[in-house]
């Protein structure tokens, strides 16, 4: 029987998708879990797979067409089957389908099975290209290979990694002396989001000068060790740990109750061409400091290439926004509800300071903090701001 293939829900924010490319054409024979189109959210570049067996009929939205979630983007069914009647007089869109969370498989994993398409079928592919694949996020599954006998070889996995590359941004319209750009599915979102968060939620600020020359030091110790650790890394950790000791700043308003959580995930601002998108690190309080590192390298690598998937830039309970690699000394970020506060980054500058009457050089960086005045108040929020201050001002507290 024919079924209607309709824009999923992607991620929690997504209200349309655009198609970028369709991976499978209309004849083509799909099965349930292969991967069918590649859909632009609001967030990140998304594999969209099938969730039923046969034949694509119809192909009703074309790669750039940005569709609404629910609405009918294809049709699957029965090579013979005469499917004009789904073509014709949709049914109500039915519920968004949840995003589907992909399985982690290893360089090593990938090496030691025999890979699977689609329906449990083994799949052919050489030793280099099951390598090739697993380090780059390929699925294997929706490959067409070239070698003998459909095995999937080098070439194939090149072929995809090309044609998987960013699509151009797009092009400007002049309009007389003036530019106009489409704003992006992100861009969007990004809008839609900070009204809703700067206009009705009340914010208020609080700023404290850190006094981090002993962080600094250690923070050039651990580089002159090749130690791949970053200054925001650190930051992540010490606010992860006062988030722990603090806990009605790990909270968020819902309306008429306060949500409190047991657990702290740090979302970290990455700026990327279009937008801004913010990748959790989950239980950072717990996590070892080279762990918050590498996951931070990975997660910004992954969201600047755009293929974050949903569970890994939704859930934050806290999340910090650090511009002071961009020499920005100071300023004041807008909350992403529902979290209750965000903490502003500055530069570390280096200053006069008065210590015993004398004066000499020290090391001062400017932390912000964003909060919303429904869930936490002043001293509250002060007093996780002073717990903050003196873990980075002494980083032995950090453990």
């Amino acid at each position: 029987m024919a079924s209607r293939v309709v824009m999923p829900k992607l991620s929690d924010t997504m209200e349309e998708g655009k198609i970028l490319r369709w991976l499978k054409q209309e004849g083509d024979r799909v099965e349930t879990g292969q991967t069918l189109a590649e859909v632009e959210t609001d967030k990140a570049t998304v594999e969209m797979e099938a969730y039923t067996n046969g034949v694509i009929r119809k192909i009703v939205a074309a790669p750039g067409d940005t569709v609404k979630i629910g609405a009918l983007i294809a049709v699957i069914g029965a090579p013979d089957e005469d499917v004009s009647s789904l073509l014709v007089a949709a049914p109500p869109a039915p519920k968004p389908v949840p995003a589907p969370q992909p399985a982690r498989v290893t360089p090593a994993q990938a090496s030691s099975r025999e890979p699977q398409a689609a329906g449990g079928r083994a799949l052919r592919a050489s030793p280099l290209a099951l390598r090739m694949a697993a380090e780059s996020g390929i699925n294997l599954g929706a490959l067409q290979g070239t070698g003998p006998q459909g095995r999937v070889i080098k070439r194939d996995i090149e072929a995809a990694l090309a044609s998987a590359a960013a699509p151009a941004p797009p092009a400007a319209q002049p309009v007389g002396d003036v530019q106009e750009f489409e704003l992006s599915s992100m861009r969007r979102t990004i809008a839609k989001r900070l009204i809703q968060s700067k206009a009705p939620v009340p914010h208020f600020y609080l700023t404290v000068d850190a006094a981090v020359d002993r962080l600094w030091e250690a923070y050039r110790a651990l580089r002159e060790e090749n130690y791949p650790v970053s200054l925001n890394d650190v930051i992540i950790k010490a606010a992860a740990v006062a988030l722990r000791r603090h806990p009605e700043m790990n909270a968020s308003f819902a309306g008429d109750h306060v949500k409190q959580y047991s657990h702290v995930h740090i979302g970290v601002a990455v700026a990327i061409d279009d937008g801004l998108i913010t990748p959790v690190i989950r239980d950072a309080d717990t996590k070892p400091l080279a762990d918050i590192a590498a996951e931070a390298k990975a997660l910004a690598e992954r969201a600047r290439n755009r293929r974050l998937q949903p569970n890994e830039y939704t859930g934050a309970t806290f999340s910090i926004s650090n511009l002071g690699m961009m020499g920005i000394d100071e300023f004041s970020a807008i909350i992403n509800p529902p979290e209750a506060a965000i903490l502003a980054v500055g530069a570390v500058r280096e200053v006069p300071v008065v210590e015993g009457g004398q004066v000499k050089a020290g090391r001062r960086m400017k932390l912000t903090l964003s909060v919303d005045h429904r869930v936490a108040d002043g001293a509250q929020a002060a007093r996780f701001l002073g717990t903050l201050r003196r873990m980075l001002e002494n980083p032995l507290l950090l453990g």
